[in-house]
């Protein structure tokens, strides 16, 4: 079941908002999964609503795992940061040059 909704949310434009139990059951399981970024009502809370804000590197990966043959195709992976490029670009420079 949320394997299914993770694939729901893999087609679908983000941010989603869920209303029903069972929804909101899957999305509490794939965040605590560390597979989605959501906002999730509270027991003690008012909201009645789980809001999905984005699926994350881990629920990308779990999703190319469980993609089927014939299965539209997963999420284009996430573009590097600007921060990785520039750590990226310095070591290589570095590593050409001989310096460490």
């Amino acid at each position: 079941m949320a394997m299914d909704m993770l694939r729901q949310l893999a087609s679908s434009p983000l941010p989603a908002t869920f209303r029903t139990s069972a929804e909101i059951d899957a999305i509490k399981l794939l965040r605590a999964a560390g597979l989605v970024i959501a906002l999730t009502p509270t027991p003690s809370g008012t909201t009645d609503a789980a809001q999905v804000l984005a699926i994350t590197e881990k629920g990308r990966q779990e999703l190319a795992k469980f993609s089927l043959p014939g299965d539209a195709p997963s999420m284009h992976p996430a573009r590097t940061s600007w921060w990785k490029a520039k750590l990226d670009a310095t070591v290589n420079m570095r590593r050409a040059t001989g310096r460490r």
